[in-house]
């Protein structure tokens, strides 16, 4: 499990990028992805720039889940590009891979402020995802409450726990990815209906950033477990 591949879609955005760092400097192999060839080859770049040792490359969405077809397709794109994105990719993925969903339905999608949510009719991005998903696929919801500054700066620990919910095998094994990234924690979140409640953590720690003036990013520790 620990040399497991991962595949970032859009994993050319802050948050995504960060992870590509932090599993590429604990040497797993990363496929970043994006609408845009040059840009995922440009942050698989960036990433080796920082992590000279990284086995990292750069590929559109498609390819990039299709070389990790067995491995984990973390989905880090816009709540409003996550169903495009997984329909992009469905025929790549087999019912040995894990899909990740990390979106959260921030209302920014329709022009309201970060620190709302909106409604999905399936409870949570994570369960649309399931819903798109092809059967026997499993998705599991994991690192929505990361702030992508932390994520970027390398060599510091990220001070968040991470809770990760969806069928218990596959939970699991998103779970070990959190050993990666120093300074995280995986909780075990339980089935992925649990991921509505989660989602919406991040809109709650937005507006803490900005109440608080913390740029960086805040996050959140589970206690007494």
């Amino acid at each position: 499990m620990a040399s497991e591949a991962v595949a970032i879609l859009g994993g050319t955005g802050d948050q995504g990028l960060g992870l590509a760092y932090r599993f590429a400097a604990a040497r797993r192999p990363v496929r970043i992805g994006s609408r845009k060839l040059e840009r995922a080859q440009n942050a698989a770049k960036e990433v080796l720039a920082q992590v000279p040792h990284a086995d990292v490359s750069g590929h559109d969405n498609l390819e990039a889940a299709t070389a990790t077809q067995g491995g984990i397709v973390i989905l880090s794109v816009p709540f409003e590009h996550t169903a495009a994105t997984l329909r992009a990719v469905r025929n790549a993925l087999t019912p040995d891979t894990v899909v990740v969903s990390m979106a959260v339905p921030l209302a920014t999608a329709i022009g309201d402020a970060a620190a709302r949510v909106v409604g999905v009719a399936q409870g949570s991005c994570a369960e649309l995802c399931a819903s798109l998903a092809p059967e026997g696929v499993p998705v599991v919801s994991a690192f929505q409450n990361l702030s992508a500054q932390r994520l970027l700066a390398q060599g510091e620990p990220v001070e968040c726990d991470v809770i990760v919910s969806g069928p218990k095998e596959a939970r699991a094994r998103v779970m070990a990815l959190c050993g990666d990234i120093p300074g995280t924690r995986a909780i075990n979140g339980g089935p992925l209906s649990n991921a509505r409640y989660v989602e919406v953590l991040t809109a709650l720690l937005i507006g803490l950033n900005g109440r608080y003036k913390c740029p960086e990013g805040t996050g959140i520790r589970v206690t007494y477990i």
